[in-house]
């Protein structure tokens, strides 16, 4: 079975933090994400998309986000339902948002001055994408082949001849 949700749009509002009675942070928010077609009209048709984050990841999202930022949401869909105060049965929708992307810099941020988008995993760990925020991008470990002496296919002038003996595969 799958069950796995991909989505990118604007935050309707102002994410906030709740707490559970057991103190497990939640953030309900709600996602604007267009269509790739447009209506009858001619206007561009949006879905509005309630999601669900915990823990660190919903404070993250609350810290870092405010209403009309674009973020990425990576998670699943779940259906549950309640008693509404007039006695009937209401039925509800979420994403259970398993990482959320920032996907651009939050105006008035540190992040926002170094230009850097964060993501927040399940566990909630934000991460800066683009160098800062104490995660590194991996260096390139390609030798770096400047002078023709240390390239030893420098002067070839055919193919190289390689034996199956020497692959990996």
């Amino acid at each position: 079975m799958i069950n796995r949700v991909v989505l990118v749009g604007r935050l309707t509002k102002d994410p906030e933090l709740r707490y559970t009675p057991n103190g497990v942070a939640t953030c309900r928010f709600t996602v604007a994400v267009n269509r790739t077609f447009r209506g009858q009209d001619g206007e561009q048709e949006t879905d509005f998309i309630s999601c669900v984050a915990w823990r660190k990841q919903a404070e993250n999202l609350v810290n870092f986000q405010r209403k009309g930022n674009l973020i990425g949401v990576e998670g699943r869909i779940q259906t549950g339902s309640y008693e509404g105060q007039d006695g009937k049965r209401i039925y509800t929708t979420d994403v259970v948002a398993d990482s959320i992307q920032f996907l651009e810099p939050n105006k008035g941020s540190e992040s926002a001055q170094n230009g850097s988008n964060v993501r927040s995993d399940t566990n909630g760990r934000a991460t800066s994408q683009n160098g800062s925020g104490g995660y590194k991008q991996p260096q390139n470990t390609q030798p770096n082949y400047t002078r023709t002496d240390e390239d030893p296919f420098a002067n070839s002038k055919g193919p190289v001849e390689v034996s199956e003996d020497d692959l990996p595969f």
